[in-house]
């Protein structure tokens, strides 16, 4: 184990720099820089793993339609498996997985795994999964989380029956962690025109349809009765115990998103236990084949192929575009997965916890892995021949800021030619950039990496995120880089000699397809990033994470359940302002939507690089980053600046809005927004 230490104080920065510089308010908050479970980071082999290609999820048949499209549809359960997740000869791992129960081909892979099968879907063809709560035991019975649940949190709550569900419930004294069955909802985080049935609301879980579910808890959350009479009305779904039947119209432009679970005050825990898979939206006007080669004028040639339905597994054929999910995680020496049970991890405070302060027991306002996961294994490896790869990058971390780091790759040459919204205006140098790409939480890069003239031999990726926080700046100027002995690496490329020439369009020669811009906005609507302070005396440690309105250059905090404050009308160009007055950079996420990002400006700060209320404008609005061109569904906001968003809103009901902190999502860092107006019979805020 290695010492505790502080948090960094970065100096206050302002200015046009990629990466603007903040400093960390001085407090005692401290965390552990690769403290985890039993499992010492050290004592993990890496590059002892190949790499998982996610292989693709079967469909169980195509819904045929009268005068319509014609629908994918999917059978997909979420279970309990064990998984080889270390490399061999240390323990395996119990996880929770997505996987199909039903095919419509002999040869479709019913595999249950974290990350999960890849969903590949076609731009304009709806998909409909039937989503399925399998964590229950071979005799029907629920099983309990895997991890520490605390159960004062704004949460599911199922224990508090219908009347209570979707609360924070109150104590007599300080609770232990819940360990009764466990709700969930899938979310496709990224999907465009779904409706609000099918987005995931966090109050719409639903517990496995399991035996020994006491009575007197709620089964569902409270949105799920309204929302399956919606599905039964829209596209004729019925919804059971223990299930729920979504449909996505896939109005997306061609683009990476992904699936995972939403569960209210739950989505830390339950995504760190496996839950989450790609879902790749291909064609249409804005698709591969609408590329261009600039020296020919004719269609470019990107870099495949990719796995497919129904293809071998293991594969038997070499794939050029693979996605790489990247998490962080860390294990006990029994191989189980390790997160805290307690609030003294994070700052070593011991207590009066709820009810005798506003101090959660569990809960930890963020949470680092001491070791790095892609696809599933820990510091896996890659062979690539000396040919161009393209690479869909997702940070699937809980807290943690990625700079990716190619630099001690001799020779390679890396373009950026999509974000989360699909392809980018123009394909960005990234090696003309220092060769380091910077990816927030829940962000996706889409990436030609070409190493033609690297060498033959074995090179790592690096990380240079910090092990901490991020709040912009400089990796050993501003913040300590991660760990370079652990967290410091992602994986190995093990360069070979290319087999045959590479037919693909060198990324300088790219014509991406052309983006039209969203209509002027409406309305600008002023928004707060808060952090809200313990309320013990010398414990200056943070009690939640909290969204709000600015009103007056006054940032005023909302609760989860306070009504509902952004009402966009259908159809309407909004502007969000993102006014950012913790020290911390937030990912934010809009669902429902992508959006252009409009520009950055900075605020006047305190001495700790905090904005100081009232908000104060400073200098010029600097633009976007030009890998934020296009449209993007997620946003880093730093500190010390208003970071403004455009958005269309066209899809009628209820959704969410949240910092993609997976730890301050879960307490208090998510509003719900509504487009249009209240429906008729919907739940009560």
């Amino acid at each position: 184990m290695v010492t505790r230490r502080d948090f960094l104080k970065i100096s206050a920065v302002v200015g046009a720099s990629t990466l603007i510089t903040a400093r960390f308010r001085g407090v005692t908050r401290v965390f552990a820089q690769i403290q985890g479970g039993t499992l010492d980071p050290t004592f993990v082999p890496k590059y002892a793993t190949p790499l998982l290609i996610p292989p693709v999820m079967p469909r169980a048949g195509t819904i045929k339609q009268t005068g319509g499209k014609n629908i994918d549809y999917y059978e997909i359960s979420m279970k309990q498996i064990t998984q080889q997740i270390l490399p061999a000869g240390l323990p395996p791992t119990t996880v929770w997985g997505y996987g199909a129960i039903a095919t419509d081909s002999k040869r479709g892979l019913l595999l249950h795994n974290a990350p999960s099968l890849t969903i590949e879907a076609q731009w304009n063809r709806p998909v409909r999964v039937k989503w399925i709560n399998d964590l229950q035991d071979a005799n029907g019975n629920y099983l309990p989380h895997l991890l520490p649940v605390d159960p004062t949190l704004h949460w599911a709550n199922p224990p508090g029956g219908p009347a209570d569900r979707d609360t924070r419930p109150t104590f007599g004294s300080t609770p232990g962690p819940y360990t009764g069955p466990v709700p969930i909802v899938t979310h496709v985080h990224g999907a465009v025109g779904v409706g609000d049935e099918s987005d995931g609301y966090a109050e719409a879980w639903y517990l496995p349809a399991a035996n020994n579910i006491s009575s007197d808890y709620a089964t569902e959350g409270t949105w799920y009765n309204f929302f399956a009479g919606k599905a039964a009305a829209g596209y004729g779904a019925t919804w059971g115990p223990g299930f729920a039947t979504f449909q996505y119209p896939n109005a997306n432009r061609a683009s990476t998103i992904w699936y995972h679970d939403h569960a209210l005050g739950m989505t830390r825990l339950n995504v760190y236990a496996g839950p989450a898979g790609f879902y790749l939206i291909r064609g249409g006007p804005a698709g591969d084949d609408a590329v261009l080669d600039t020296r020919f004028g004719t269609p470019a040639v990107l870099p495949g192929p990719a796995p497919k339905e129904n293809d071998k597994f293991p594969p038997n054929k070499t794939y050029y575009e693979i996605p790489i999910a990247i998490q962080d995680r860390s294990f006990n020496a029994d191989g189980s997965l390790f997160y805290p049970d307690t609030r003294a991890f994070f700052d070593e405070f011991a207590g009066p916890f709820i009810p005798d302060s506003n101090i959660s027991p569990i809960w930890n306002p963020e949470f680092f892995g001491n070791m790095i996961m892609v696809n599933g294994n820990t510091w896996p490896f890659q062979t690539v021949e000396q040919r161009r790869y393209r690479f869909r990058f997702l940070n699937g971390c809980q807290s943690r800021f990625l700079i990716l780091d190619f630099s001690n790759i001799p020779g390679v040459d890396v373009w950026q030619i999509g974000n989360e919204g699909g392809f980018l205006a123009a394909p960005v140098n990234i090696t003309g950039m220092g060769n380091q790409l910077l990816m927030g939480l829940a962000e996706r890069a889409d990436v030609i990496v070409d190493f033609t003239n690297v060498p033959v031999g074995n090179y790592v990726l690096g990380n240079l995120g910090p092990d901490e926080p991020f709040g912009g700046g400089v990796p050993g100027v501003d913040f300590d880089a991660s760990d370079p002995d652990s967290t410091g690496q992602i994986m190995a490329f093990n360069v070979v000699p290319t087999l045959a020439p590479d037919p693909t369009t060198p990324p300088q020669f790219l014509a991406l397809p052309a983006i039209a811009s969203l209509p002027a906005e409406t309305i600008t609507r002023p928004l707060a990033l808060i952090e809200m302070m313990s309320d013990v005396e010398g414990h200056d440690g943070p009690s939640e994470a909290m969204l709000g309105n600015v009103v007056d250059g006054m940032p005023i905090e909302q609760m989860w359940m306070e009504p509902v404050s952004e009402n966009p009308v259908v159809g309407d160009t909004e502007v969000w302002e993102f006014y950012n007055f913790t020290a911390d950079a937030h990912p934010m996420h809009v669902h429902e939507v992508t959006f252009e990002v409009v520009n950055r400006q900075a605020l006047v700060t305190n001495e700790d690089g905090e904005t100081m209320p009232p908000a104060q404008l400073v200098g010029d609005p600097r633009p976007p980053e030009a890998w934020e061109s296009g449209f993007k569904d997620t946003v880093i906001a730093y500190p010390g600046e208003v970071t403004r968003i455009r958005a269309q809103f066209n899809t009628p009901g209820q959704f969410v809005w949240h910092c993609h902190i997976v730890e301050h999502e879960d307490n208090e860092m998510m509003r719900p927004y509504r487009i249009g107006p209240v429906q008729p019979g919907q739940p009560e805020m």
